[in-house]
């Protein structure tokens, strides 16, 4: 189970969501990247696991247009794009952080 951020930030410039997590640690996710893990059923198949979502047609500008807390486990997005059923949960996060820094 991954820790709960200390803090989150939009950096819509940048085109990133800064977190920081309490050993310390602080993650850049871009939010094309974010957008194209996103977790729900209508960009993964829910029984094969298979990602239906074509990300080549993420746009390259995409933003959050609104971001709220799921809970205390997770992030609700609403993109840009108009998609808003994901669901970031803090395990997702970390495991799109890993993605980034392997960018």
């Amino acid at each position: 189970m991954a820790p709960i951020p200390t803090n989150l930030r939009s950096i819509r410039d940048k085109h990133l969501l800064e977190i920081s997590w309490p050993n310390g640690q602080t993650d850049q996710l871009p939010f094309k990247l974010m957008r194209g893990e996103c977790p729900c059923a209508s960009c993964v198949n829910e029984f094969t696991g298979v990602r239906t979502l074509d990300v080549a047609r993420i746009p390259d500008d995409i933003i959050p247009a609104e971001i709220s807390f799921a809970g205390n486990y997770a992030l609700r997005i609403r993109w840009s794009d108009g998609h808003d059923t994901g669901i970031f949960t803090w395990e997702n996060l970390e495991r799109i952080a890993k993605v980034a820094a392997e960018l």
